[in-house]
């Protein structure tokens, strides 16, 4: 994962929940109705900030939703990434699980609740709604997991309905007072940033203490990389060196970064939600990281101009098809959820959200208008159709992205050599590796 998730913690109570409980005279089978005098309730988690694009999109669904199914009330929840990312399993193992909510794909989240048994198999409801017509086979990698939880073939335990990569995004203020360009290739990419630092400024926004730094870490990689290292990586189709050349480019150019003030130091304790708010109030004149800062950018920033590019030099970058809505297998009204689902695909919900800066998987190309969401949904387009999602750096191993949200501090901050970091970031790859049969 991948990526920034805002806004507050809905927290439910235990009265809520007895309440809940209560609703009906006994326990109802999982996906079936409770028996109630009162609406029935779908219970709803996702972690989109209201001002995104998937934060937009989905409240129309949710109004819709309603709207054709009288007698019907969504309870919805706003929740962090990190809380849902750290308690699914506790959670989901509970009756206090929701009915559908957003996850994190891959094999260290998706695939590993899946192999628990935490997650309904969506693969019937697939084939009756369609769902599988309307994503391509790179969209569908993430929604598809197999007996050992590693993705890309099996049953279906997820629906996306968005997509999402890593780029560059700049201050087009700070770039014309410094007299940068944007950069084509790699090369010119580090001169624009020595252009920075020689005017005392820092070039680049870090988030050191979540995801962001790990992606510029997987970005290095992936510039010396081709698709069957990444397809041994994530899936497991072949031996990983870590101390082959794509792994320790990145270590060392990363090392490397901070050295010549691209990166600075106290980064390391920075969170990607400090990250974006540097970005969005002209504090430095790059930031790497997701679609999914696309659509609040476009909301929020008010004081300078702005534009992205994708990563100069590379062929791929890490992206995928969206985080996914999933069924808990305890859920109490999976009908109702599959119907929610349905609806955020209908075209109209696509639209919005291909309008609101996000990247939709089944809109009307001739319906996305705003020229930003175009650029957006172009680059998008272009990295996919050249096979160039690379997904995300931890996805491969239950327990990952600490791994590297620690490993990246470390070179961040210097308190251990590139050399160090590679071994303890590949440690507790091959250690997964080995437990599922690798």
């Amino acid at each position: 994962m991948s990526k920034v998730r805002t806004g507050a913690v809905a927290l439910v109570t235990a009265a809520a929940l007895a309440a809940l409980a209560a609703c009906g005279n006994s326990e109802p089978e999982a996906g079936k109705p409770a028996a109630s005098d009162g609406p029935r309730v779908l219970k709803l988690w996702h972690y989109e900030s209201a001002d995104g694009a998937m934060g937009k999109a989905w409240a129309e669904a949710i109004k819709q939703f309603e709207a054709s199914h009288p007698g019907v009330r969504v309870q919805f929840e706003e929740k962090a990434f990190e809380q849902i990312r750290q308690s699914a399993g506790m959670i989901l193992n509970s009756d206090e699980a929701p009915d559908v909510m957003e996850y994190n794909k891959g094999n260290a989240t998706a695939g590993l609740l899946s192999q628990q048994g935490l997650l309904t198999d969506l693969t019937p409801e697939v084939a009756k709604r369609g769902w599988d017509k309307l994503l391509s086979p790179s969209l569908q990698t993430t929604a598809k997991y197999d007996d050992r939880g590693i993705m890309g073939a099996g049953k279906w335990f997820g629906i996306p309905n968005y997509a999402e990569y890593v780029m560059v995004y700049y201050n087009k203020d700070l770039f014309t007072k410094h007299k940068v360009e944007v950069p084509k290739t790699f090369d010119e990419f580090t001169a624009a940033m020595d252009t920075f630092v020689e005017a005392g400024v820092t070039p680049l926004a870090v988030g050191g203490a979540e995801y962001p730094a790990q992606q510029i870490f997987y970005q290095l990689a992936l510039s010396k990389a081709q698709r069957p290292w990444v397809d041994s990586f994530q899936l497991y189709k072949g031996k990983v060196d870590f101390r082959g050349p794509e792994f320790t480019y990145a270590a060392e150019t990363m090392a490397d970064w901070v050295k010549k003030g691209y990166i600075a130091k106290d980064s390391a304790a920075i969170k990607a939600e400090d990250m974006g708010v540097s970005f969005m109030g002209g504090k430095y004149p790059i930031v790497v990281t997701g679609s999914w800062w696309y659509g609040r950018f476009a909301s929020e920033i008010k004081d300078f101009e702005w534009g992205s590019f994708l990563w100069p030099g590379n062929t791929m970058s890490a992206g995928s098809s969206g985080n996914i809505w999933v069924v808990p297998e305890n859920a109490k009204n999976k009908d109702l959820a599959y119907d929610f689902i349905d609806i955020t695909m209908k075209k109209e919900i696509q639209n919005l959200l291909g309008n609101s800066g996000g990247v939709p998987v089944a809109a009307d190309p001739a319906a996305i208008t705003d020229p930003k969401s175009k650029e957006l949904i172009e680059n998008f387009t272009k990295l996919s159709s050249g096979d160039g999602l690379a997904f995300y750096p931890d996805w491969p191993a239950p327990g990952y992205y600490d791994v590297l949200v620690a490993g990246v501090q470390n070179l961040i901050n210097g308190s251990r050599t590139p050399a160090q970091v590679l071994d303890e970031i590949a440690a507790p790859y091959e250690e997964n590796l080995a437990d599922i049969g690798g």
